[in-house]
C-alpha cells in the first residue's frame, strides 16, 4: 500500500486588534481602519467581501459605543483573517448587563420604530454569529464571513 503525502502551503493566520473610544468617532475610526486593514491582506476594495464585512464592523461598533458605553472604557475591535477560510470580526464592550439577543432570538422592529435592525442586518451579512462573555468583564460579539463563499 503506498500513501502519497499531499504538499500543503502554509496558512498564515492574521490578526489585528485595536481599542477606540466609545464615541461616534471612535466607531467611525474603527471602520475605517478595517477597510485599511482589509486591504493590507489582499481584499478588494468595494469586493462583496469587503462591503459585507465593513458593514458588520459598523454595525457592530455602533452597537458597542450605543448598547455597550461603561463610562472610561473603550472598546476594542479584533480581525482575524485566515486566507481562504474565514474573515472574524469581534466587536467587545465593557457592559456585562447588556447582552444583543443572540442568533435566532431576533424579533423584528415595529414599523415605525427607526432603531433595531443593527443584528437583523449582521443576521442577514454573517456566515455566523455569537454573543460570548469576555473576561474579565463584558462581552465580545463575534461575526464570521466564510472566504470560499
Amino acid at each position: 500500500m503506498t500513501f502519497c503525502a499531499t504538499q500543503q502551503s502554509p496558512v498564515t493566520v492574521r490578526v489585528f486588534r485595536q481599542c477606540f473610544g466609545s464615541t461616534p468617532r471612535g466607531a467611525w475610526f474603527a471602520r475605517h481602519l478595517a477597510l485599511h486593514q482589509f486591504c493590507r491582506w489582499g481584499i478588494p476594495h468595494r469586493s462583496e467581501l469587503s462591503d459585507d464585512a465593513l458593514v458588520l464592523v459598523g454595525e457592530l461598533a455602533a452597537n458597542a459605543v450605543t448598547h455597550g458605553w461603561v463610562p472610561g472604557r473603550d472598546f476594542e475591535l479584533a480581525l482575524t483573517h485566515v486566507p481562504g477560510e474565514v474573515l472574524v470580526i469581534d466587536v467587545s464592550d465593557a457592559r456585562a448587563d447588556r447582552h444583543p439577543p443572540g442568533p435566532g432570538e431576533l424579533c423584528e422592529p415595529s414599523a415605525g420604530d427607526s432603531r433595531g435592525r443593527g443584528m437583523l442586518i449582521v443576521d442577514a451579512l454573517a456566515d455566523r454569529w455569537t454573543v460570548l462573555d469576555r473576561a474579565p468583564l463584558g462581552k465580545t460579539v463575534r461575526a464570521e464571513l466564510d472566504l470560499f463563499r
